[in-house]
């Protein structure tokens, strides 16, 4: 695993490029063993995210995950979307025994912060030409991340680093 918190690494892009984590994925990170007691998390954190004036199905929407059985078939044992808000509320009531989920706290709460920080000041700009400037900056950024991760992921050659970037911006799913 890469120097990236692991909760970096298993976030994932939906198909209108929003970032999401797997409750499937998530609660494993999280150490918990019976996908029972996560939801017993969940519900907790759905319930504040409601309490806060939020819309818990913008940040926990029910997806299909289909999981293999003999013989070919396949079953659905359901997986949620996550928001970032909905991971933070979830390490927020997830077990503080747990060196993970300590770890999740302070994850989430500061990129959450880091969000709301770059939000807001991206609301403070006043001409188009500055909100553009802004966004090029930031895809500098996000673009040096990404040879960043080429290099690690051992591209070497032009082309090679070409087809890495290019799958930089499909969707993955």
């Amino acid at each position: 695993m890469s120097n990236r918190p692991i909760f970096e690494d298993i976030k994932k892009l939906n198909a209108i490029g929003q970032e999401y984590w797997s409750a499937r994925e998530l609660y494993t990170i999280l150490e918990y063993i019976k996908w029972d007691k996560f939801l017993n998390v969940i519900s907790k954190a759905q319930q504040a995210c409601k309490n806060s004036g939020q819309e818990p199905d913008d940040h926990f929407p029910q997806v299909e995950k289909l999981i293999d059985l003999p013989k070919g078939a396949k079953r659905d044992i359901g997986d949620i979307q996550l928001s970032r808000y909905a991971c933070y509320l979830i390490v927020q009531n997830a077990d503080p025994s747990k060196e993970v989920v300590a770890l999740g706290q302070i994850y989430f709460a500061v990129q959450t912060r880091k969000q709301e920080v770059l939000d807001a000041s991206f609301k403070k700009l006043q001409s188009e030409e500055e909100k553009r400037l802004f966004l090029r900056r930031e895809m500098v950024e996000h673009n040096k991340q990404l040879a960043d991760a080429a290099k690690n992921a051992g591209v070497i050659k032009p082309w090679e680093y070409a087809v890495f970037q290019n799958h930089g911006y499909q969707n993955p799913l």
